[in-house]
Formats: C-alpha cells, sequence, structure tokens
C-alpha cells in the first residue's frame, strides 16, 4: 500500500493531465502541433539534437528543425550552433510569460481592428432610427456602452439594483472623473447606495413613479435616450428603445428632462 493510500488527500485532477492534451492547451496558446510535441520533449532531454528529440517524439525528423526554429523565434528555446545543433528550452517561468505577452500581443491587435471596426460603425448607425432591445443582459450592455460615450451629461433612473448593470457604477465614475455632469436618480435605496460614495456622481430619492411597468431610463448628452420597461407577470423580459442624434431622441430627452423635477424627492445631491 502506497503511503497515502488511506490518508484522505485527493490528487488534483487539473495536474492530471495527458500528454496528448498537453500538446491540445499549447496548441491554444499559440504553438504549432509538432513544436508543442518537441518543447514537452526537451523538457524531458533538457539538452537535445534534432536526432535525439526525433528519437524522444514521434515527430518526423524533417519536421523537427522548423518545429525546434519556431520555438527559438518566439523565445521558447535557445539554440547552441553546434555540429550537430543542439536545442534548450527555457525556464518554465520564461516560457509561461512569454506565452502570455504574446497571446496578449495578439488579442491586442485583433481588438484594436475590432474597436477600429466597431467605431466606424457606431458613428454611422442610428441617424435615422429608433432600436429595440430585447432581454435584460443586452440592455445592460447598450447602457453602459451608450454611457461610456458621454462627454457632457449623464442621467440614470432605475427603480431597482437588477436594472444596475455590475460595471455601471465604475462607467459612472470615470465619466464623472472625467469632468462629465452625472445624475442618478431611483426611489429604491439600494440602487442609490451603489452610487452614493462615488465622486461627482448626484444622487437623488424618486418619489414612486406612476408606472405598473417598471423600468429605467439613460440620456447621454441630451442626444442619446433608452428607455426600458418590464411589463408585469412571472418571466416577462425587459425591452428597451434607444435612439441616437435624431429629433425622437431630441424631443424625449427634452422632455424627460422637463419632468425630472417632478420625479424629485427633494434635489440632487452629490453624497
Amino acid at each position: 500500500m502506497s503511503p497515502d493510500a488511506g490518508s484522505g488527500s485527493e490528487r488534483d485532477p487539473d495536474t492530471e493531465i495527458s500528454e496528448h492534451e498537453t500538446v491540445s492547451s499549447l496548441e491554444h496558446l499559440g504553438l504549432g502541433n509538432y513544436a508543442a510535441r518537441v518543447f514537452i520533449a526537451l523538457q524531458r532531454l533538457g539538452v537535445g539534437t534534432a536526432k535525439q528529440i526525433h528519437d524522444e517524439t514521434d515527430v518526423p525528423r524533417s519536421q523537427v528543425y522548423g518545429a525546434a526554429d519556431e520555438l527559438v523565434d518566439i523565445g521558447l528555446v535557445e539554440l547552441q550552433q553546434s555540429t550537430p545543433k543542439r536545442y534548450r528550452p527555457v525556464s518554465l517561468d520564461t516560457a509561461r510569460r512569454q506565452l502570455a505577452e504574446r497571446m496578449q500581443r495578439e488579442a491586442d491587435r485583433a481588438f484594436a481592428f475590432l474597436e477600429a471596426q466597431r467605431e466606424s460603425r457606431i458613428e454611422s448607425e442610428t441617424r435615422d432610427d429608433v432600436w429595440t432591445i430585447h432581454g435584460r443582459e443586452p440592455v445592460h450592455n447598450r447602457v453602459v456602452e451608450l454611457a461610456r460615450q458621454a462627454v457632457d451629461s449623464v442621467f440614470f433612473a432605475a427603480p431597482g439594483p437588477a436594472f444596475v448593470p455590475s460595471d455601471l457604477p465604475e462607467t459612472l465614475r470615470s465619466r464623472a472623473e472625467a469632468d462629465v455632469s452625472v445624475r442618478v436618480l431611483s426611489e429604491a435605496p439600494d440602487v442609490r447606495a451603489l452610487f452614493a460614495d462615488i465622486d461627482g456622481v448626484a444622487v437623488a430619492e424618486a418619489v414612486d413613479p406612476p408606472m405598473d411597468h417598471p423600468g429605467r431610463v439613460l440620456i447621454v448628452d441630451d442626444r442619446v435616450v433608452l428607455l426600458s420597461a418590464t411589463p408585469p407577470g412571472d418571466g416577462a423580459d425587459e425591452t428597451a428603445i434607444w435612439a441616437a442624434d435624431t429629433a425622437m431622441a431630441e424631443i424625449l430627452a427634452r422632455v424627460i428632462e422637463d419632468s425630472i423635477e417632478t420625479l424629485l424627492n427633494g434635489s440632487f445631491g452629490e453624497d
């Protein structure tokens, strides 16, 4: 019986993966299949020639050189210019860092391009349209995205914490730090508490709104308006409409701004 038998200790299943699974994981981190297998083989060999690596793996010898050169190029293996050439892996800490930085660079490049495409689309969309969104999470996402675009002012009202996206307080904090006027209105103390300690955010208590279908309101720079409603009944889904840079958005913003005073219990104050 082994010393650990009956001790009640459990082995970590995350460490019990096969070489095949490790190759797959390294491929997800950006290595080619042969490069991943050569890198694993070098962990066992320490230092090895192409022949030794071939003998240690089933990678064809003609492919070992290309795979090893790939590892050298990305900083995972050192090359000794001897005859024959010898390869040695860098430390695992260095390898982990190199792969993480490589993945981050690739992600940054990809998302920089995607962001540019998104910005060009946002600039041209919704000029003449009112858009409809269904579902709590999609409305959350749109509220935060619109709030992030504020350069002058943001007004947000919600009847309960379920209508407040988790990252909206931080978004409004960053807008306030950029000298954007930020106001939050709610009849719910737990909603007001989410914003009460944020410098530059004015929070006010609302009287109970005369609505059977509670929803939220967002106005950004007096040119973007989002309104939502949730019909009564279990399982009813929130629906929102929003518009930007349209006559409809301007009218709605003006009407809501004019009616805010009637919804206040007191006045806005920076808590």
